[in-house]
């Protein structure tokens, strides 16, 4: 299977937050006291018979020049106002209008810090950011960078940056206020399961993430952590595939915990190793087809038990991957119920560096589960309380070893 082909579709968690003017395109002629922008319009085809034909439904494109105009003129900083600001602000209100906080548009420099992301390499607090319930929310804080250190959880609602409201900010707004230089802090004030609010400050730092880990118990139980499924993570599971293959433990943990996702692709090649043949995930369209991927045919680790780690945090990709091992009954799941995204966006680059993450899809597990905002339940449930975590315990682990040692 070709991974290419799969690499530019993202199930992620929003990061940051779809074309400006589908129907027509800006034109010269008509010049604007104000603006220094030519603004005259020319309609496709397209554009003319829905504005022309549908007078229930018809609107003129000139109001969105109406409105530039007013708020040039009148606006009380419009001296501070920039047309560029005003234009791509336009383009994410946009975006947003489609009321799907994983459909964005992202600028250049928002671009830039997007695909530092997939890469692995950032400064900030090391934690992903979505949004649930209109609220922007802690999916994952990484494991050892600067969000976890400081206490951040899974779940945690953010209403507060730097004393500054959160209500009412996008996914990107909000990782723009939060991000910054290495060394610098910046103060979440959260609410954790209906408690009263806390405040959390972190001191930025350089994430650099791998986003595959391993380790070879003394026990013979194989660890691998997959932290996300990002542009290095097919090599690095690879030589993770290489390693349990010449060691052969006793059994695989696989630690999904806090991952949230990222390339479709990488998720099904990664099943295809304990999934012999049949469809990985299937894609559901707006038009009512059915895409389903299947499996490379690989299975290298089917023979292995398999315990699959998952919580809160598991999310997009990383519950393609387990929902695809508890449906063909490779693998038993433990911990706590995943985060619920079931949705795939496709990236495409612009003309002047920005792009467009759109949703282009649903999905639903092999056995045609769809998981959206309920997540999958796992297997055998065990919870990872503060109390754990303060004192370093992780009984979700000691489960799992447990029940494989077992068999």
């Amino acid at each position: 299977m070709n991974v290419d082909k799969y690499k530019k579709y993202i199930p992620v968690i929003a990061l940051v937050a779809i074309i400006f003017f589908g129907g027509f395109y800006i034109g010269k002629g008509n010049t604007q006291k104000n603006s220094g922008i030519d603004k005259e319009i020319a309609y496709s085809e397209e554009a003319k018979q829905f504005i022309f034909n549908n007078t229930k439904d018809a609107f003129d494109f000139n109001l969105y020049w109406e409105v530039w105009d007013v708020l040039k003129e009148e606006h009380v900083e419009k001296n501070k106002i920039k047309d560029k600001e005003l234009f791509y602000g336009s383009l994410k209100g946009l975006a947003g209008s489609t009321e799907d906080p994983y459909t964005v548009f992202m600028d250049p420099e928002e671009t830039n810090d997007f695909q530092d992301d997939l890469s692995g390499t950032f400064e900030g607090i090391g934690a992903e950011v979505g949004m649930r319930n209109d609220i922007v929310t802690i999916i994952a804080p990484l494991d050892g960078m600067p969000a976890q250190k400081a206490g951040l959880r899974s779940g945690d609602k953010v209403y507060a940056i730097n004393g500054e409201s959160a209500i009412g900010l996008t996914v990107h707004q909000a990782v723009k206020k939060i991000r910054g230089e290495k060394g610098t802090d910046v103060t979440l004030t959260i609410i954790r399961d209906d408690s009263t609010p806390q405040d959390i400050t972190i001191t930025r730092g350089t994430i650099v993430v791998k986003s595959v880990k391993t380790e070879k118990r003394d026990d013979g139980i194989f660890v691998i952590k997959i932290s996300h499924f990002n542009a290095d993570t097919l090599e690095l599971f690879y030589d993770a595939v290489k390693e349990v293959l010449l060691t052969d433990p006793k059994g695989l943990v696989v630690d999904l915990r806090n991952n949230p996702g990222g390339y479709l692709g990488t998720s099904i090649q990664v099943a295809s190793e304990w999934i012999k043949e049949g469809p990985i995930v299937a894609e559901q369209l707006s038009d009512n087809r059915r895409n389903e991927h299947f499996s490379n045919g690989k299975a290298r680790l089917a023979d292995f038990p398999t315990i699959v780690l998952i919580n809160k945090g598991s999310a997009s990709a990383s519950e393609i991957l387990a929902g695809a091992l508890r449906d063909y009954k490779k693998a038993t799941l433990v911990g706590e119920t995943t985060f619920g995204k079931a949705s795939v966006q496709s990236l495409r680059g612009l003309s002047d560096g920005s792009t467009i993450k759109v949703t282009v899809a649903s999905w639903l597990t092999p056995a045609g589960d769809y998981i959206n905002e309920k997540g999958i339940e796992p297997n055998i449930e065990v919870e990872l309380t503060q109390e754990d975590l303060d004192n370093e315990r992780d009984p979700q682990l000691d489960r799992a070893v447990e029940m494989l040692l077992k068999e």
